[in-house]
């Protein structure tokens, strides 16, 4: 499966109401940690069915951003059922990652 690029108006589809869990990478593009997890969040999605991996832009969705308090990126949140239920700030392996799912 490939990384779904969520905005403000797709959010509620794609996150909130999904029947998986789903990943979510709040990202920007000037931002280097970012950079370095994306091909890593890419490689995720890429191996992945059982859950949905989405990214989104903060530079172009600051409402969501605010919505869920990022206040430093990369920030990665899992939900499940409509709600966070792990998340974590900065590069991260990706075995850590996936850890979050759990």
């Amino acid at each position: 499966m490939s990384v779904i690029h969520v905005t403000n108006s797709t959010f509620q589809k794609e996150v909130l109401e999904s029947d998986k869990p789903v990943l979510v990478d709040f990202w920007a593009s000037w931002c280097g940690p970012c950079q370095m997890l994306g091909p890593v969040i890419e490689e995720i999605a890429a191996e992945n069915d059982s859950f949905k991996v989405c990214k989104i832009d903060v530079d172009n969705e600051p409402e969501l951003a605010t919505q869920f308090g990022v206040m430093s990126i990369p920030y990665i949140a899992v939900f499940k059922n409509g709600s966070i239920s792990a998340s974590t700030v900065g590069f991260h392996q990706k075995a850590d990652i996936l850890k979050l799912l759990n």
